[in-house]
């Protein structure tokens, strides 16, 4: 299961909105294709919800399933389903 951490996308040790949404968009999302995801559920300093939410949107797009939490007790939060043609 690939991780992404929330410390990857601080600036100055805190959530700066503008420096996210930056970062956010130079994340190359493909990696993340057809893999089960782990949003960390700490970081650092406190993360505001909606920065949660954008990664688990753009996350949606690609990964098979998406997991939030610990490793040892992640919550799934998504699974993709598979369209049949």
């Amino acid at each position: 299961m690939d991780t992404i951490f929330l410390d990857d996308y601080l600036s100055d040790e805190i959530i700066k909105e503008k420096e996210f949404r930056q970062k956010i968009e130079e994340t190359n999302w493909e990696k993340y294709l057809d893999k089960k995801v782990l949003i960390k559920g700490c970081a650092k300093s406190p993360v505001p919800t909606w920065a949660y939410l954008i990664i688990a949107t753009k996350l949606t797009q690609y990964a098979k399933s998406i997991y939030f939490g610990e490793s040892c007790s992640a919550i799934k939060i998504h699974n993709r389903k598979l369209s049949i043609p």
